[in-house]
C-alpha cells in the first residue's frame, strides 16, 4: 500500500516539516531542501527530471509559512514569498532522512552488495541469446553482474560482431585507443602482451586511464587446444584479507599514488599516463575500484626512494594473495562463451599456450562504462518489475 500521512506540523523554529505517518513512524524534512526540490512547473522542468530552481534564488535560511495536509496523499507548503509547493507522501517516504530509509533508497538506486568468492566461485551461465531478446533474463545478467562482479554468457555465434550485438543491448560500448572493439590473439609485434602466447598474470584492464572502463566483455571465437586457460579472482575479497592481515600493506597500497603508461599505435596512435592507487577506497577505507596491470606500471615511480621498498613489499603480498589456490579460479573458454565482468573488481589473466604459424586462440573483447550498464539495468528493472 502507499504511504498515508496522519498529520503535519513545522518544527525546530519553522525550519524543519514534520510528518506522522499512518503506519506511526514520523519524517523530518528540512525546510532549504524542500524548497529546493520543489516540483512545480516554476521550479522543476518534468520532461527532463530536471531541478529549474537556480541556486542562487534559495534562501539556505528559508522557514515555512504554512504547512497543511491537502490529504492524507499530499502536503502543501507556503513559503514566505507566498510561493506555493505540493509534495506527493510517497515522493516523501521515500525521501526521509533517516538511516534506513537512506540505506534502502542506497540499496536500489547503486545495488551495493556484493556476493565475495574464491577459487569456490560457481561461476553464474546465462544463455546469450536470452539476454539478448528476453529483458528477464538480461536483467538477471546485470543484476548478478553488479553483485557477484562476473557472468559466463553462453551459445554466442563464432564470429566477430558478437560483442557490438551486446553493446547495442545495454546502450553502447567504450570506445578506447584499441577501438570499439580488439583482437586478442597472437600477432607479430604486439603493442600489448595480450597480443602473445605469453602467460598473463593477474591485472585489471586500462588503469592508465583516468577513468579505466567499469566492464569488460571477452567473447570466445577460436580456442586452442592445449593452455590458454582463463584465471579470474575477485579483487574485493582479496583487498580485504589483505586489510585484516595486514593493515600497513593495505594502508600503503591504498595510499600510494602509482605511475602508469601506455605508448603506441592501433585505434590511432596514443601517449598515456596516469597515476592510479591499486586499491582505491571510500570514505569508510572500502574498496571500490582496483588499478593493478604490472604489464603497464612505469619505472617512473614518483614516490621519495625510502618509501620504494615499502610499496613493493606491500604489492607483493597483494601479488601472493591474488595468485593463491584459495582465492583464483581457473576455467578454460569454449567457442560461443561471452565473459563479462567486473574491471574495477575482477582481475583476470591467462595460461601460456604454444606459439604456431596460424591462429589457435582468438578473443574478441571490448567494454563498457558502469555508467551504461547501471542504466540499462535500472530501465529493465522498471520493465520487469513493472515499477512506475
Amino acid at each position: 500500500m502507499s504511504p498515508a500521512v496522519r498529520k503535519v506540523e513545522a518544527s525546530g523554529e519553522g525550519r524543519f516539516v514534520c510528518v506522522q505517518w499512518e503506519d506511526g513512524s514520523e519524517s523530518s524534512y528540512p525546510c532549504v531542501w524542500l524548497r529546493d526540490s520543489c516540483q512545480c512547473p516554476l521550479c522543476f522542468l518534468p520532461s527532463a527530471g530536471a531541478r529549474r530552481l537556480l541556486l542562487e534564488e534559495l534562501d539556505v535560511n528559508i522557514v515555512v509559512k504554512q504547512v497543511a495536509l491537502a490529504d492524507s496523499k499530499k502536503i502543501s507548503i507556503t513559503w514566505p514569498d507566498e510561493h506555493t509547493s505540493e509534495y506527493e507522501a510517497e515522493w516523501l517516504k521515500k525521501r526521509c532522512f533517516s538511516e534506513e530509509a537512506r540505506a534502502v533508497m542506497r540499496a536500489d538506486l547503486f545495488l551495493p552488495e556484493h556476493h565475495y568468492w574464491g577459487s569456490d566461485l560457481q561461476l553464474p551461465k546465462i544463455s546469450f541469446e536470452e539476454v539478448m531478446y528476453n529483458d528477464e533474463s538480461a536483467y538477471k545478467w546485470l543484476c548478478t553482474l553488479k553483485k557477484v562482479g562476473i557472468v559466463l554468457l553462453t551459445g554466442a555465434a563464432t564470429r566477430q560482431g558478437e560483442l557490438i550485438r551486446l553493446g547495442h543491448r545495454i546502450g553502447f560500448l567504450r570506445l578506447t585507443f584499441y577501438g570499439p572493439t580488439w583482437q586478442v590473439q597472437d600477432k607479430a609485434d604486439a603493442n600489448n602482451v595480450a597480443y602473445t602466447t605469453e602467460r598473463l598474470c593477474f591485472h585489471t584492464d586500462y588503469p592508465v586511464l583516468q577513468h579505466p572502463p567499469g566492464v569488460q566483455f571477452l567473447h570466445c571465437i577460436k580456442q586452442t587446444a592445449a593452455g590458454g586457460e582463463s584465471e579470474v579472482v575477485d579483487g574485493f575479497h582479496v583487498s580485504n584479507k589483505l586489510k585484516k592481515q595486514n593493515p600497513e600493506a593495505y594502508q600503503i597500497l591504498s595510499s600510494t599514488a602509482v605511475d602508469y603508461t601506455d605508448v603506441g599505435v592501433d585505434y590511432c596512435d596514443f601517449a598515456v599516463h596516469c597515476k592510479q592507487r591499486i586499491i582505491d577506497t571510500d570514505s569508510r577505507g572500502q574498496a571500490i575500484r582496483i588499478n593493478y596491470n604490472n604489464a603497464t606500471r612505469d619505472t617512473v615511480f614518483d614516490i621519495p626512494a625510502e618509501k620504494v621498498r615499502p610499496f613493493y613489499a606491500a604489492l607483493k603480498q597483494f601479488n601472493d594473495l591474488l595468485n593463491s589456490t584459495e582465492h583464483k579460479f581457473t576455467f578454460k573458454l569454449k567457442p560461443g562463451d561471452v565473459l563479462t565482468f567486473d574491471n574495477w573488481r575482477v582481475l583476470h589473466g591467462r595460461q601460456s599456450y604454444s606459439s604456431c604459424s596460424e591462429v589457435t586462440r582468438h578473443l574478441e573483447g571490448a567494454y563498457a562504462d558502469w555508467d551504461v550498464v547501471m542504466s540499462r539495468l535500472q530501465l529493465l528493472r522498471k520493465r520487469v518489475l513493472n515499477r512506475d
